[in-house]
C-alpha cells in the first residue's frame, strides 16, 4: 500500500498544511497546521520533539500536544508502558517546543498515565518552568478562542 502525504491544501478559509512528526515505529506521523485570518492551531498527536514538530507550532496561537509525564512512567513497572518513553513528548518537553517555537498557549491532552483534575496545578507547573505562555489542560471536549 502506497501512503502519500499532502504538504497543504485549502478548505474554504482555512489553510491546512501537514508536518511529520516521529513515533517510531510507526511511520508515517503527521500533525496539522491549521491557519486562517484569526489564527494559528497546531494539532500534534504523538511524537517527540523534532525538525517537523518545530515546523508545525512555529508562532502558533494554539499547540496541542499530547503528553505524559516521564516521571511518573518511570515508576511503573511494565515494559511496555517503559517503551512510551521513547515516542510520546513529556510535559517538559512540550513546554520547551511551545516556548522555542514562540506559540502563545499551550493545550496537554491525552495525558498519560491517567491524571485526575486535583492534580492539574501540578502538571502545569512543571510546563510552567519552561513556557511562559497560557497552559490549558485539554481534557476530552475542551474548546479555545483565539
Amino acid at each position: 500500500m502506497e501512503v502519500v502525504l499532502l504538504d497543504a491544501f485549502q478548505v474554504g478559509s482555512f489553510s491546512v498544511s501537514v508536518h511529520q512528526t516521529v513515533h517510531s515505529p510507526a511511520e508515517p506521523t503527521i500533525g496539522f497546521r491549521v491557519e486562517n485570518s484569526e489564527g494559528v492551531v497546531a494539532l500534534a498527536g504523538d511524537t517527540i520533539p523534532c525538525d517537523g514538530l518545530d515546523e508545525l507550532c512555529s508562532d502558533a496561537d494554539v499547540y496541542v500536544q499530547t503528553v505524559i509525564r516521564d516521571d511518573l512512567v518511570k515508576l511503573i513497572s511494565s515494559q511496555r508502558l517503559q517503551d512510551i518513553l521513547d515516542y510520546h513528548s513529556s510535559v517538559e518537553q512540550a513546554a520547551q517546543t511551545a516556548s522555542r517555537n514562540g506559540a502563545k498557549t499551550l493545550v496537554m491532552t491525552h495525558m498519560g498515565p491517567g491524571v485526575a483534575p486535583e492534580q492539574y496545578p501540578e502538571w502545569k507547573a512543571i510546563a510552567a518552568a519552561h513556557f511562559d505562555g497560557e497552559i490549558v489542560m485539554g481534557d476530552d471536549l475542551t474548546s479555545i478562542s483565539i
